[in-house]
């Protein structure tokens, strides 16, 4: 991609809100955001010191092509406002194919993160009690197995520098009311089962995810913040798929493989990362891009 990377915006022409690990919000009025997805990556959640080239478009773009695709499921947070039209003219190229202006919602308190496949914390969670949030599994999964169902794990949303904790569905009852936990789960079954089944047929397993939901004064669901990237969900090439081994993915494990490989505790600041690894990772989400929705 030909376009300046973006590590950190810096408009004037709209009031700066917040600056996530990966995204900059901009108040648009008094019930709109403009989100901006810079290049910024964090592992481990230590935000890198270089900027994943392409990355923030790539991130958008794929959102986009969800958003679209599975609009039927649940309304969701965008405008359709182009982010060109709401800045001054000079900070154009700072939101240009990276930023959405969308309806402001009060977020949920907890991560919907749904599971085909037995992988990351929930591997671990099962290898020490045989169960992922309470939800009992059959003995003798192996590591990547397919699961015999798709199942809705939520977990805690943690402050900038923690872990999200996994927890039970009660749980998840408690924090947002049963009703919309129930809504909530059958939401995040549907977008994830209708999304990997299209996944699919274009030779990638999203083997789990995670979704952001929001309510509006009326308490009605929407779906917000990104959906179906890399950065919040594991994307397998089918090919190299294998049980027993955490497959190869499509998002910043190399990046994560190389670290783990460099004398540094997982504290800020993170060493600097080789231009071969910022090549390789800007490849990878580029290419599942391309696969997913041929752009």
């Amino acid at each position: 991609m030909s376009h300046a990377t973006l590590f950190e915006s810096s408009l004037t022409s709209l009031k700066f809100l917040h600056r996530g690990k990966v995204r900059d919000l901009y108040a648009v009025g008094g019930d709109q955001l403009l989100v901006i997805q810079t290049d910024r990556l964090s592992a481990f959640d230590v935000i890198m010191p270089d900027p994943i080239p392409g990355k923030g478009r790539v991130l958008t773009e794929m959102s986009f092509f969800w958003f679209k695709k599975l609009g039927h499921v649940i309304p969701n947070h965008l405008t359709g406002i182009a982010p060109e039209s709401v800045v001054a003219p000079a900070e154009r190229e700072q939101v240009a194919g990276r930023a959405m202006v969308v309806r402001k919602f009060k977020p949920l308190m907890i991560e919907a993160v749904v599971r085909g496949y037995i992988i990351g914390s929930g591997w671990k969670d099962y290898q020490k009690t045989g169960a992922i949030c309470g939800i009992k599994l059959p003995a003798g999964l192996k590591e990547a197995q397919k699961l015999p169902e798709v199942i809705f794990t939520p977990a805690t949303k943690a402050p900038a520098g923690q872990h999200d904790e996994n927890i039970s569905f009660a749980q998840a009852e408690k924090i947002v009311g049963a009703e919309l936990a129930a809504k909530v789960r059958a939401v995040s079954i549907q977008l994830y089962s209708e999304a990997a089944a299209y996944a699919k047929t274009k030779g990638i397993i999203i083997a789990d995810t995670k979704f952001e939901f929001g309510t509006d004064e009326k308490r009605a669901l929407y779906l917000i913040d990104e959906i179906l990237t890399p950065d919040s969900s594991r994307f397998w090439p089918a090919g190299e798929y294998r049980t027993g081994i955490s497959p190869p993915s499509f998002d910043k494990q190399i990046v994560r493989d190389w670290l783990e490989t460099q004398p540094w505790n997982k504290k800020p600041p993170a060493p600097e990362l080789p231009p071969e690894v910022l090549a390789k990772t800007s490849e990878k989400y580029q290419e599942v891009l391309h696969l997913l929705t041929g752009a």
